[in-house]
């Protein structure tokens, strides 16, 4: 797991895997970054592929003021 921070100060967990041209996949509104592993496994030979977890969710942090443009 990596850990970046948004302009905000809000921690957001991630995975990264495979090599290649950068692939994001953004899950549905309730899962979390490993609802996606199967998917990553198989775009890893062709991609590099980063999955995230939304704000609120999983590992990822999350702020009681929350702004879509943040």
């Amino acid at each position: 797991m990596n850990r970046t921070q948004s302009s905000d100060g809000t921690v957001i967990a991630f995975d990264h895997s495979g090599t290649g041209p950068p692939v994001i996949l953004v899950v549905g509104a309730f899962p979390d970054r490993s609802s996606t592993k199967t998917l990553a496994s198989r775009l890893g030979s062709h991609f590099t592929v980063f999955e995230y977890d939304r704000r609120g969710r999983s590992d990822s942090g999350d702020t009681t003021v929350y702004s879509v443009a943040a």
